[in-house]
């Protein structure tokens, strides 16, 4: 049997695959283990994702030149951070899908002419109230600004000594200009089941406006 190998090392930062081994790092820094084949668990919502970046790139081949220079423009102002935390800019093709993501994830259609690049503003605040009959957000600033929307993120139910997730997925989007308090508790039953007593949740709110989402709020809680 392959046992997965992982072992500390002093060397530079490294992320990716190199034959049979792959390094990372995590907050006590960098590590090497054997590579593995990632699971592939072909659900409801990992369908979604690929059948919308298909409808992407399938939208993107009907751009003209001009558009196309349009969106690579919005992109030199696009900057995202990597695995090791450096800085770098989206390219055309990406600009374009990630605005178009934010726009089916709103309900609104794709767009074809880059938009102007719009920073909305952060949720101040977020107070959650959980239990095994209720969630719900009381959020700042209420209400949303003209065309602004919630987006949550939660997780799955974790362990109430647990700090830190990485797994967030969109649970719910709210109407423009919704005003606080947001109920989410028939959207997570739905997706993750009841709420236990005991068990931690995390959330991380974002704003949507035109296209673009804000920075996230993060923050968690233990089921009352």
């Amino acid at each position: 049997m392959l046992r997965c190998q992982r072992m500390k090392i002093l060397d530079v930062p490294q992320s990716g695959s190199m034959a049979g081994t792959t390094s990372s790092h995590n907050r006590f820094g960098q590590y090497r283990r054997t590579r593995a084949i990632p699971v592939n668990p072909r659900s409801t919502q990992q369908g979604a994702v690929r059948a919308r970046l298909s409808a992407n790139a399938a939208l993107w081949r009907t751009l003209t030149a001009n558009q196309r220079a349009g969106w690579a423009d919005l992109a030199d102002s696009m900057t995202r951070s990597d695995a090791l935390g450096s800085s770098y800019t989206l390219n055309g093709f990406l600009a374009f899908c990630s605005v178009n993501n934010n726009q089916a994830a709103a309900g609104n259609a794709g767009l074809t002419d880059a938009p102007g690049l719009v920073t909305p503003a952060t949720i101040l605040t977020a107070v959650i109230t959980l239990t095994a009959a209720a969630l719900s957000v009381a959020y700042t600033t209420t209400p949303l600004p003209a065309g602004a929307r919630l987006f949550s993120f939660v997780s799955p139910q974790r362990s109430a000594g647990r700090n830190f997730e990485a797994d967030l997925r969109l649970l719910a989007v709210s109407a423009a200009a919704a005003a606080s308090p947001a109920n989410l508790f028939a959207a997570y039953q739905a997706k993750f089941g009841t709420p236990i007593v005991g068990n931690k949740i995390f959330f991380s709110f974002t704003t949507y406006l035109g296209g673009f989402q804000s920075g996230p709020l993060v923050t968690s809680a233990i089921v009352a």
